[in-house]
């Protein structure tokens, strides 16, 4: 079973394209089971999700929260976890609701989860492989994972439905159900396929996340850890 567990659509800030596309995009890819993960955002999970039901693909329903300290995947969440909580409280959210709690891209640069050891190893898993981050980001990561034996997952983090599935997770069982999928990521099953993107690929994946909006959201996060720290008497 291949498994794309980033994936963002277009209710997601930095996504392009529709639900219905990414649906599409996916059975065409041979990917069977895909993770809606939009920033701050279920509609496009949602969508998805009503879309692919008849078809011959699984949509589990996610989302991308911001945490005081970078981002978090929520991965089989259905209602909306808000931004800007600690990461030890975004995980604690995630998982009463039954979801799986996933840090990706650890040790991207503007990420301060990279720092947070204990945030890390408190999750179900990382992500080791990421196509939209570079090599040296994600063998940070699975040299991490590797050396705390942590479960592990694997995704295209698609800003357009062409690249969906350039990064996956393979688990040797088909038909799994959403929750079956999950207990085989927490047992370290599945094996890490594909690859990071070229330059090009790169530039376009990501042609919204212009240099305003990305100043824009760590501006706020930078803003939000401040009064955290300011609640709390920290410097």
């Amino acid at each position: 079973m291949k498994i794309d567990l980033h994936i963002h659509t277009n209710f997601s800030w930095d996504g392009f394209s529709s639900p219905k596309e990414v649906v599409d995009a996916a059975i065409e890819k041979g990917i069977d089971c895909i993770c809606i993960t939009d920033h701050g955002e279920i509609k496009g999970a949602t969508e998805a999700m009503k879309y692919g039901f008849d078809k011959n693909i699984l949509v589990i329903p996610g989302i991308e929260i911001l945490s005081l300290e970078g981002d978090i995947l929520g991965i089989n969440v259905k209602k909306i976890i808000p931004d800007f909580l600690s990461p030890e409280e975004t995980i604690q959210e995630i998982k009463k609701q039954g979801g799986m709690a996933v840090i990706p891209h650890p040790f991207w640069p503007l990420s301060n989860l990279k720092n947070n050891k204990e945030a890390l190893l408190s999750a179900d898993a990382i992500e080791i492989l990421n196509a939209d981050m570079f090599r040296f980001i994600n063998k940070k990561a699975l040299l991490f994972s590797k050396k705390y034996n942590l479960a592990f997952t694997a995704g295209s983090d698609a800003h357009r439905a062409k690249f969906i599935g350039r990064a996956y997770l393979e688990i040797p069982q088909n038909n799994l159900s959403e929750k079956e999928v999950i207990e085989q990521i927490k047992n370290k099953a599945g094996q890490i396929k594909g690859r990071a993107f070229g330059f090009w690929q790169r530039i376009d994946n990501s042609l919204k996340l212009t240099p305003q909006k990305i100043f824009r959201y760590y501006y706020e996060l930078r803003l939000k850890q401040k009064q955290f720290q300011k609640e709390r008497g920290l410097k």
